[in-house]
């Protein structure tokens, strides 16, 4: 079994709103080539473009039908927003055209808008509309699409439709239907077990950016507290003299900072006093040389002399 892609007989445009009627009502639709069709079910088109979830081009000469497939442009020109049923079963879209789209239909160099949909060779029913083309010549084109078929396996039939849906595929057009708007419906309102409020989530989400906040300044805090424990130790037990206090303090603040510096700590050995009193800071502007033991320090610790210099304020 086949189903065809065709363009129907092409609706006149105007520019007086966005609301454009695409697919006649009732039991006998003519194609401009003699052939017919039926809308007996409008609202199938209805949830098969909700069910789509995005909007569909409205492109010149059917050019997403024909020239996209071969990988040619295929620029769109208005999209087609919302789709309803009118008060005697017609389908009507709102067609949002691109500045370019709009000009062309304000000029009048195309006047007619034709649709193209999948029908099902059951029973000639339309069930889904795919775009619409603007066209001038639409007997032309008309040819063209009729003539393009869609193997079963890619087009969507009112079997495929109930299989989808979970049903028999000897289903009832009615029972196809109200599945359809069940799945429609439910796509709609989204179970709460599964979903979350977005006012709700947006909560939740500055409770937790809160507390990881918070938790890092306790982090911080925490590794000062340990900085400050180290450095003060290793005064005490005359590993580093006191006057060199805030150097070891902003190295151990760096990144791996308080690693290096405990591992020269544990080799380092005790100060003398003259080694002590030697750190002492000079005047401001002085230079000094290093001792022996500040150039050990220096060395074990990855230092240069300069940053070391700089750090007792010369």
């Amino acid at each position: 079994m086949k189903h065809l892609l065709i363009a129907l007989n092409s609706v006149e445009l105007n520019n007086q709103g966005g609301w454009y009627a695409l697919i006649p009502p009732g039991q006998q639709i003519i194609g401009r080539d003699g052939r017919r069709f039926t809308n007996p079910n409008p609202q199938i088109i209805i949830d098969q473009f909700a069910l789509n979830g995005a909007d569909l081009p409205v492109d010149i000469e059917h050019a997403t039908e024909i020239k996209a497939p071969q990988g040619e442009p295929a620029p769109a020109y208005g999209w087609i927003k919302e789709v309803r049923v009118s008060d005697i079963g017609a389908i009507e879209g709102r067609i949002e055209w691109t500045d370019q789209g709009q000009a062309i239909v304000d000029s009048k160099q195309y006047r007619y808008l034709s649709p193209v949909f999948y029908f099902s060779k059951d029973n000639n029913a339309i069930i889904k509309l795919t775009s619409a083309g603007l066209t001038n010549q639409p007997n032309l084109y008309l040819t063209a699409l009729n003539h393009q078929q869609i193997p079963q396996e890619d087009a969507m039939s009112l079997k495929d439709i109930a299989k989808a849906l979970g049903l028999p595929e000897d289903a009832s057009t009615e029972a196809v239907l109200a599945a359809t708007h069940k799945a429609v419906n439910a796509a709609h309102t989204p179970s709460l077990d599964k979903f979350v409020p977005r006012a709700d989530y947006a909560s939740m989400e500055q409770r937790a950016l809160n507390a990881e906040q918070k938790l890092n300044q306790h982090l911080q805090a925490q590794t000062e507290a340990m900085i400050t424990t180290a450095v003060d130790d290793a005064i005490a037990a005359g590993k580093i003299a006191p006057a060199s206090k805030d150097y070891h303090l902003a190295a151990c603040r760096a990144e791996g900072g308080l690693e290096r510096f405990t591992a020269f700590v544990a080799s380092a050995p005790v100060l003398t006093q003259t080694a002590i009193n030697s750190q002492v800071p000079p005047a401001q502007g002085s230079t000094t040389q290093l001792t022996p033991e500040e150039k050990a320090i220096c060395s074990q610790m990855g230092l240069s002399e300069d940053a070391f210099l700089k750090s007792k304020g010369v």
